[in-house]
Formats: structure tokens, sequence, C-alpha cells
């Protein structure tokens, strides 16, 4: 024990140790200045800001800058097609040179949804499908029925659409919903003598429909072709009928006078 304290005390250890301490430190400053180097400590560049530019002007600003990118694309109806909607890192964001900047861009054809089944739903539940399926409820109308408010016809462009067909994303649906007055009744007019057009226009007020057309001969003139009979048979006492019920009618050439 005495000699290795000894052995502390001379000149060689204190050489060795100097030695020793100046190899760890010469090490760690290599790995340090290396490790600056290698990652290019305090150098980088701020992500610009390409949202709201067409995709070649945001690539013309990535690429001058040395950024890659990356592009995927979504379907955003109420904005142009070819704009980017969306970047990610966000703008003002510091990275390293040569980093991918992923970029979302709007495309101009919609794609695809099959259309919900949304027939006997509530309204509102309705709307929530709609949305859930990216498209959007247009006008609603209402017919006789015994639900209040409840999907009775979808229609698209015009045209009764069912579950399962194809639609365009952010296609407007028209709703036909009931009225809740489906049990309700009136008075059921005599059609007798009227026009085709004159016996819309009185059922309609009733919240009646034309039903089955019967044509009684050969009709030269439907315009001015009078209603001969009708059914349900009108009563010498009020008959009445339930809101919507159709009534079906035979029409005839008008007599000359």
């Amino acid at each position: 024990m005495g000699n290795f304290i000894e052995y502390l005390k001379t000149k060689s250890f204190r050489n060795n140790l100097i030695a020793a301490i100046s190899t760890v430190v010469v090490l760690l400053l290599i790995a340090f200045f290396s490790l600056r180097f290698y990652t290019k400590h305090g150098e980088g560049l701020n992500v610009p800001e390409v949202k709201g530019l067409t995709l070649a002007q945001a690539v013309s600003k990535l690429e001058e800058l040395g950024l890659r990118y990356e592009i995927d694309s979504v379907y955003i109806m109420d904005k142009p097609p070819g704009i980017v909607t969306d970047q990610d890192p966000d703008a003002n964001t510091f990275v390293k040179g040569n980093r991918t900047i992923y970029l979302t861009i709007n495309t101009a054809q919609a794609p695809n949804v099959k259309f919900p089944d949304i027939e006997n739903k509530s309204l509102r539940e309705a709307q929530s499908i709609l949305e859930s399926y990216r498209l959007k409820v247009g006008d609603t109308t209402y017919k006789p029925d015994v639900a209040r408010d409840v999907v009775l016809e979808a229609y698209f462009g015009g045209q009764l659409i069912k579950s399962g067909e194809v639609l365009p994303t952010g296609s407007t649906i028209n709703l036909v919903l009931g009225d809740g007055r489906g049990n309700e009744e009136v008075e059921l007019p005599n059609l007798t003598g009227f026009t085709l057009n004159e016996a819309k226009f009185s059922l309609k007020g009733l919240m009646l429909s034309i039903g089955t057309i019967t044509y009684d001969g050969v009709i030269t003139d439907t315009a001015n072709a009078i209603i001969t009979t009708q059914f349900p048979l009108p009563a010498d006492t009020v008959t009445k009928v339930k809101i919507g019920t159709p009534v079906n009618i035979t029409i005839t050439n008008k007599p000359k006078n």
C-alpha cells in the first residue's frame, strides 16, 4: 500500500494522468464537433406558407429552398381544384434542408359515394347520415302521411334515388317528408264535367291527387276532355276520404255544341 502511495507522488504518475485526461478531452471535442458537422447544427430553414397556392406555385417555392415534397389529395366542393389545402409541417416551422413537406391538394373530380338508406328516418337523423356521407340536404317538401318529419322519398337532380345508388360526393339531396296529417279526412269533390287541369287544381287544394286515368274512346284534345266518372264516387251525402287519397277518373272528348 505504501509503495502505491509513493507512486502516486511520482512525476511519472502525474504525466500519465495528464495524458489520460488530455486524451479524454480530445476525444470528447472530436465527438462534439463531428456531431455538429453531421447534423449541420444551427443550420436550417423556415417552411414557407404554401396553403392557398396552386400546386405548381407551392412546388416551385419548396424546390427553391431544397425541400422535398409528397402530395395527397382531398375533395372540397367549395374550393377551386389544384389548390393546396393543407401542409405538414406548418408554415414557419424550423426544419433541416432536404426535409419532406407533405402537401394536400383539392382534386377537380369528386369521389363517388353510395347513397345511404334514409327512408323512414327522421329528418334530423337523415341530415346526420347524409352529412357523414358528405352529401348535402337541399329542399324539403311535405306530403300526407301519418308520420311527421319522416323521410318518405329522396331526389337527386329531379330523379327519385334509392339507397345503394352511386352519387358524387357533395351532391345535394331533396327530401319529401310526411306531414303527420295522413289520418285526416277531407270532403271528396264531384269532378264530373271538369277538365283534367281543373280536376288537378281542385284536388291539390284538398291535398288529394289524380290516380289512374281511363280514356273513353280516342281522345283528340286532352286539354279539353272532360271527366265522366270518378272513384271513389261522390255521394248525395258528404263523402270524406283521407288526405293523399288518389282519385281515379275516366275522361272523354268534350261534346261539341
